[in-house]
């Protein structure tokens, strides 16, 4: 197994994610998808969305086997949230 090393710096990995989807990604994949994932490769700018972070980043390392992976949530400013249940 490859182990992928980060190109970028976690600021400019956040910042080109970030900039693809709101200029090119968001328009195509918002509508019908809230909560859904998106992955996105910020160097070729391809993308995958499923519910599945896993299948939808398999699909595209599939497609780009080097892909440096952005993930997104429809709908949220969060992938994941971490957070204490109320009694």
């Amino acid at each position: 197994m490859t182990v992928r090393q980060p190109r970028y710096s976690k600021e400019e990995f956040a910042r080109r994610g970030d900039e693809i989807y709101e200029s090119q990604v968001r328009s195509q994949v918002e509508e019908g998808n809230r909560g859904k994932i998106v992955a996105i490769d910020i160097e070729t700018r391809a993308f995958e969305i499923d519910p599945s972070e896993i299948v939808a980043c398999n699909r595209l390392e599939s497609r780009h086997p080097d892909a440096q992976i952005w993930l997104v949530r429809v709908g949220s400013r969060h992938v994941r949230r971490f957070r204490g249940r109320i009694k």
